[in-house]
This record gives structure tokens, C-alpha cells and sequence, in this order.
């Protein structure tokens, strides 16, 4: 059966040849696919480059003069444009067959629960429809979640393989995850670590419980970045991952609610946002076994609360 793209549930499938700039010499992109593409006419490659369905190294370009670095890939879909993800709310900093790192906004859910409207836009729902649009049959799968008020990275699997072997084995898969927050008050010790055990209210408020009875056992280690405007830019690396558990055990232990954080004693909100960011995700991929890891800057208005 012939995809269609007019037809309902169908497109067109890719067809896409590539080439690489083997030699020693810069190219522009035109004179580049003339010389490296059979069948190409200069009609068609404008059209090509007009439309979206050329790339270099993976970005989407339509100036025909773009230039073509030794070791760069050229990548031509002759049957539709190259699907391109755009999104205000979020980022993706990597893809690949079976998994997606994104850089997510703060105020924006990882994924609908049963507390909120399902038809509010989440990262997975925006995730979704990107690699539906790639094909029909395409899907993702959760693998963790971020809090709606944190902002930072997160991955998601394409495949369910990759969400089993990522869920099954986190403590072993994720080597590293930080995050970075902005405290109220001074923080009068460098570094530490804060044990406790949480639980959970009926009113979906996490409480901190030195009794094992109460909760599950949760580690937090910090260090602090920077002081300044009476206010602590801190470093949060994390043991275990429980619900908001960076945020309890930094007001509820270190005494220090994080900046906009009035659901756990925060008194001000100068940033309409919780100052919290997942800085770091670094584990091992779950189909290759490869280190990977992706870090983002500390937010540009997080280092300005504290001068």
C-alpha cells in the first residue's frame, strides 16, 4: 500500500540519501549536492531547500549557500520535508531511535494524572504528536517525571523496550543527576547530605518523617554554588527520586525554602516561577549501554537572585 499524506493515518514514507563531505575542502551546500547526489536538478534541489527537506548534520536549512564543512553529513528527503520539532514550552537537546533528552519550561507537566485536565498540554502529549507526525505508528513512553514548577532536562523512550530496561534498572542506568535551586536565606554550611523518610498527605503535600513508618527513605546531597541579596544558589545531587524531594528536604531539613516554592514555606516569588532546575542527567543508554550526558546552564535568572 502507498502511503498518502491526504489519506487519514497515512504519509508518505521518508526517503532520504546522505552524503558526507569526505574531502579536505569547504563546500557551498548547492555545489555540494550537485556533485554528491545523482538525479538531483537545480530545479528540484530549490524546491528541496525551499520546503525543509534537506539538512546538514541534522539541522533543517533552506540557504543554498550553507556551507558544508569536511566531515559534515548532507541529508536529502526526496518525498517530504524533514519533520522539525518547535515547541516555545520545550526543547529536545537529543533523539535517536530509542530515546528523546528534552530541555522542559517550567509550568509545563510531564504528563496528564488524574488530578489534572487531561486536555492541558503536557511534555508527553507535545512529544507525541511530534513523532506521530514523523509516522502514525510512532509513540512515547514515560520513563521519569519532573515536577510542573521545575524546569530541566528529562527523557522519554520511543520504544517500550528502552522504558523497561530505563525503569527497571534506574539506580544502576543514571549515574548522575543534578540540580540547581535558589534558597531563601543564607546557608551557613558548604556542603552536606539530609536523610529522611517521605510520605504523603491526602491533600498530595509530601511531609518529611524521621520514623521509617511514615514514608520511604529518601538522600539528598547539596553544596552551595553562591551567596548573595540574602539569598543561597545551591547544587542538589539526588540518591534516591521521590516526589518533591528536593523541595521538602530543603525547607522542611536545611530550613531553606527554594525561592517561589509557597507550597513548602516559601515567603516571596520574585521570579513567578519555583527557583528549581534539573541541571545534569548523565546515565547509561538503554539499548547502546553508551555514557551519556547532557547539562544545561544555570538559569539566567536564577544567578541574578543572588548578587
Amino acid at each position: 500500500m502507498k502511503y498518502n499524506e491526504h489519506k487519514r493515518g497515512f504519509v508518505k514514507p521518508d526517503n532520504i540519501s546522505a552524503r558526507q563531505n569526505i574531502g579536505e575542502q569547504t563546500f557551498p551546500l548547492m555545489q555540494f549536492i550537485q556533485e554528491n547526489f545523482e538525479r538531483a536538478p537545480r530545479n528540484d534541489v530549490k524546491k528541496w531547500l525551499k520546503y525543509g527537506h534537506v539538512m546538514i548534520d541534522g539541522v533543517v536549512t533552506t540557504q543554498f549557500d550553507a556551507p558544508v564543512a569536511p566531515g559534515q553529513w548532507v541529508e536529502i528527503n526526496m518525498s517530504r520535508p524533514f519533520v522539525v520539532f518547535r515547541h516555545h514550552r520545550m526543547q529536545i537537546v537529543y533523539e535517536d531511535d530509542d530515546i528523546i533528552v528534552v530541555n522542559k519550561g517550567y509550568g509545563l507537566l510531564s504528563v496528564a494524572t488524574g488530578q489534572h485536565n487531561h486536555k492541558e498540554e503536557t511534555a508527553y502529549s507535545i512529544l507525541r504528536d511530534y513523532v506521530k507526525r514523523k509516522h502514525p505508528s510512532n509513540k512515547i513512553f514515560i520513563v521519569h517525571r519532573l515536577d510542573r514548577g521545575t524546569s530541566g532536562l528529562m527523557m522519554f523512550a520511543k520504544t517500550p523496550e528502552a522504558q523497561t530496561a530505563m525503569q527497571h534498572n534506574w539506580n544502576n542506568m543514571v549515574l548522575e543527576r543534578t540540580y540547581v535551586a535558589v534558597l531563601e536565606g543564607i546557608v551557613d554550611t558548604d556542603q552536606g547530605e539530609i536523610k529522611s523518610f517521605l510520605g504523603e498527605t491526602s491533600r498530595f503535600e509530601v511531609y518529611s518523617s524521621d520514623n521509617e513508618s511514615d514514608g520511604k527513605p529518601a538522600v539528598t546531597r547539596y553544596r552551595i554554588l553562591k551567596r548573595g541579596s540574602g539569598r543561597s544558589l545551591a547544587e542538589f545531587s539526588l540518591n534516591t527520586g521521590r516526589k518533591n524531594q528536593i523541595r521538602v528536604h530543603a525547607a522542611k531539613e536545611l530550613g531553606h525554602p527554594i525561592v517561589g516554592d509557597r507550597k513548602y514555606g516559601a515567603d516571596s516569588s520574585p521570579i513567578n516561577r519555583i527557583a528549581l532546575h534539573a541541571r545534569t542527567l548523565r546515565f547509561a543508554h538503554p539499548v547502546t549501554k553508551k555514557d551519556m550526558r547532557f547539562e544545561t546552564p544555570i538559569p539566567l535568572k536564577f544567578s541574578s537572585l543572588v548578587r
